[in-house]
C-alpha cells in the first residue's frame, strides 16, 4: 500500500473535520449551559424586582405613618419642655397662691408656665369666688 500526499492530505481533513465537529458539539453543550443560567439569572432579576416594589411600597407606607406621627405629636416636645423647665409642686404651690389672690387665668399661664387648662382649672378650683 503506497501513501502519497493525496492519502496524508485526506486522513488529515478527515481528523480536522471529526475535530470541527466535537468542537462544534462541545460548543453546542457549552452554549445550551449558558442559555439555562441566563434564564436562571432573568428569573431571580425577576424575583428581586418583585421583591424591590415590595420594599419600596412598604418604604413608601412608612414614609407616611412616620410623617403622621410626627405630625401628631409635634407639640409633646415642646410641652414636655415647659413641664420639665417649671419643676414639680412650687409652681402650683405658687399659681394656687396667685389664684386665690384673683389672677387670672392668662396670668398664670404665663407666670407659672401652666397650660391653658390647668391655668383654667387652678382659677376655678382656688380663684375667687365671682358674686353676681
Amino acid at each position: 500500500m503506497i501513501m502519497n500526499i493525496n492519502t496524508y492530505l485526506g486522513i488529515f481533513a478527515a481528523a480536522l473535520g471529526l475535530c470541527g465537529m466535537l468542537s462544534a458539539l462541545f460548543t453546542m453543550r457549552t452554549v445550551r449551559r449558558w442559555r439555562a443560567r441566563c434564564v436562571s439569572v432573568e428569573t431571580g432579576l425577576a424575583a428581586l424586582h418583585r421583591e424591590m416594589e415590595l420594599v419600596a411600597s412598604i418604604s413608601v407606607k412608612t414614609g407616611r405613618r412616620v410623617k403622621r406621627v410626627e405630625q401628631e405629636y409635634a407639640g409633646v416636645s415642646d410641652r414636655v419642655d415647659q413641664v420639665e423647665l417649671r419643676g414639680a409642686a412650687p409652681s402650683f404651690d405658687q399659681a394656687i397662691d396667685c389664684a386665690r389672690r384673683g389672677a387670672e387665668p392668662g396670668k398664670l399661664t404665663q407666670q407659672f408656665g401652666l397650660s391653658r387648662g390647668e391655668a383654667d382649672l387652678v382659677t376655678r378650683l382656688h380663684g375667687r369666688k365671682k358674686s353676681a
